[in-house]
Order: C-alpha cells, then sequence, then structure tokens
C-alpha cells in the first residue's frame, strides 16, 4: 500500500487594514505562501487601503 499523503486543508485568514488596524475581511486559504497584500476598502476610513493577511 502507498502512503496516503497528508492534505492540507484551508484555514481562516482575517486581511487588516494597515491605517486603522480593523478586521474588515475574512478568506479560507490553503497554507503556505507568501502573505496577502490587497488594496481593499476600508468602512471607518471611507477609502480604498491596504489590508495585510493575519493569522488569529
Amino acid at each position: 500500500m502507498a502512503s496516503k499523503g497528508k492534505k492540507k486543508k484551508a484555514e481562516v485568514v482575517f486581511l487588516v487594514c494597515e491605517e486603522s488596524g480593523d478586521y474588515n475581511y475574512t478568506l479560507r486559504r490553503k497554507p503556505g505562501g507568501e502573505k496577502l497584500k490587497l488594496s481593499k476598502y476600508c468602512p471607518r476610513l471611507r477609502k480604498h487601503t491596504i489590508h495585510t493577511e493575519k493569522k488569529k
């Protein structure tokens, strides 16, 4: 029998606004790879800002 490879499960990560520090978005993402850095809308500041990935 061949050994079964362990499947990486998706994990929940948050997108945090760099300017206000608010947790505005959640994503389900496979582990590994680079941290996300996206331009997303921040409701508190009412404009688009850079959001970075952060685990809980």
